[in-house]
């Protein structure tokens, strides 16, 4: 799962990242930091939609968010000789109408 870090304290609420999120998950929260800005936040219900794009870090002019992504796993490839040289032969998994598994 991809999360961002808000750090409250910095955040003067310009609130740029909420319009680049493409998910949409950055809101205002209803407190205020010390400078008395209303600052942004994710609700934590809506943390686990995050992609972890770094939009919203990329926007930020006061450099408030940090962004934590994870590993993708790697697609298993095969070399073939058959296909040609340098091409992939991937292998990959379908799911028909009907519900059951097959291999492409």
């Amino acid at each position: 799962m991809s999360y961002i870090e808000i750090d409250t304290e910095r955040c003067k609420g310009c609130l740029l990242c909420t319009q680049f999120c493409p998910k949409k998950l950055i809101e205002v929260s209803p407190h205020f930091n010390r400078k008395g800005y209303a600052f942004a936040h994710v609700p934590l219900e809506k943390m686990k939609e995050c992609i972890g794009c770094s939009a919203c870090a990329l926007t930020c002019p006061d450099m408030a968010i940090k962004v934590y992504r994870t590993k993708k796993e790697k697609v298993p490839t095969e070399y073939s000789a058959e296909n040609g040289v340098g091409k992939k032969n991937v292998k990959k998994e379908s799911i028909s109408t009907q519900g059951k598994k097959g291999t492409i």
